[in-house]
């Protein structure tokens, strides 16, 4: 019989109770979530880093897209989860900029969401509808001073690296362009496509297929050099548009108090799974750099990252909306 305090035995003696063993963890499947809608940029790098968590780690690395309010959705889902290693968030450097782009995102994903594991960093494409006739960022640039209400861009996602760079371009260009702003990539890259809008800078990873499939016009890259991903394709310096250098990274956050060893094991599996053959051949071919930098190391590159972007924001004036 077992008391409260232990086993009672013959003899009225009490053993002690043995401790509870608890499962190691994972233990179940473990809930990733993507605060985007399917098909983008995002959606696909978390895909990658799910399929490898689950083969490194044995259980179950479930994508599960809850878009909404330019991602905070999403992030506020997961910063009130409970911190206990099932629950995480996969998205875009767009995350840590949600107080500066909405008026009330509802959390502070700096403060309430805890860094696990960058996984990834890659250039945007400036992609063009392709009925237009320019075919260089020179003729655009020169069409846009020219003409500017025929030209509009459609941003993603604000505060994504997309929207960053287009702020930048325009800025350069010198001229009040429109910029409409979308619920995610592929309803963006739809109305691109379309000729509803015209330009738009998005990760490599979703704009490339659709230059390859001839929906759209590739004009150029920004970053230092040339993707390998697309060699034929310029970087933005090279075609006239020094300083347009910024790219889009992709990482994992739990929320905060998730203990140190699970982001440990998370960030040993990435580690090694980031750089092996199959993940480099996947988003290798699409100009992606794989990345894993854990931890605190994860958070500098934050504070570093925010600051730039906070810089940039504030030289163009933008509200938050």
């Amino acid at each position: 019989m077992i008391g409260r305090r232990g086993i009672l035995v013959a003899g009225g003696g009490l053993l002690a109770a043995p401790a509870l063993a608890q499962a190691p963890w994972p233990a179940r499947p473990v809930r990733v979530v993507v605060p985007f809608t399917p098909g983008g940029a995002t959606d696909g790098m978390a895909r990658v880093t799910a399929a490898k968590l689950q083969e490194k780690l044995g259980q179950p690395f479930v994508v599960e897209n809850r878009p909404g309010a330019n991602g905070a959705v999403g992030g506020q889902f997961v910063a009130s989860a409970a911190p206990d290693g099932y629950t995480f968030l996969f998205s875009a450097s767009i995350q840590t900029l949600a107080r500066l782009v909405m008026r009330s995102p509802g959390y502070d994903p700096v403060a309430d969401l805890l860094p696990v594991t960058r996984v990834g960093e890659g250039p945007l494409l400036l992609v063009m509808n392709a009925a237009r006739p320019q075919t260089t960022l020179a003729e655009i640039v020169a069409a846009c001073r020219a003409n500017p209400r025929d030209w509009s861009f459609a941003v993603s996602s604000l505060g994504a690296a997309g929207h960053l760079a287009t702020i930048e371009f325009v800025r350069q260009v010198g001229q009040d362009l429109v910029q409409a702003p979308y619920r995610g990539t592929a309803p963006a890259l739809t109305d691109v496509v379309a000729g509803n809008v015209q330009l738009m800078f998005d990760p490599i990873l979703a704009t490339l297929p659709q230059v390859r499939a001839g929906r759209v016009k590739g004009i150029a890259i920004t970053a230092p050099a040339r993707s390998s991903a697309a060699p034929e394709i310029p970087t933005a310096t090279e075609a006239g548009m020094p300083g347009l250098d910024i790219q889009s990274w992709w990482a994992l956050w739990g929320p905060r108090g998730v203990p140190a060893e699970i982001v440990a094991r998370i960030g040993e599996a990435l580690t090694a799974g980031m750089f092996e053959p199959d993940v480099q051949a996947r988003v290798g071919s699409l100009g992606i750099s794989p990345k894993a930098e854990v931890g605190a190391d994860f958070a500098t590159f934050i504070q570093r990252d925010f600051a730039r972007s906070q810089d940039l924001l504030r030289i163009a004036k933008f509200e938050p909306q």
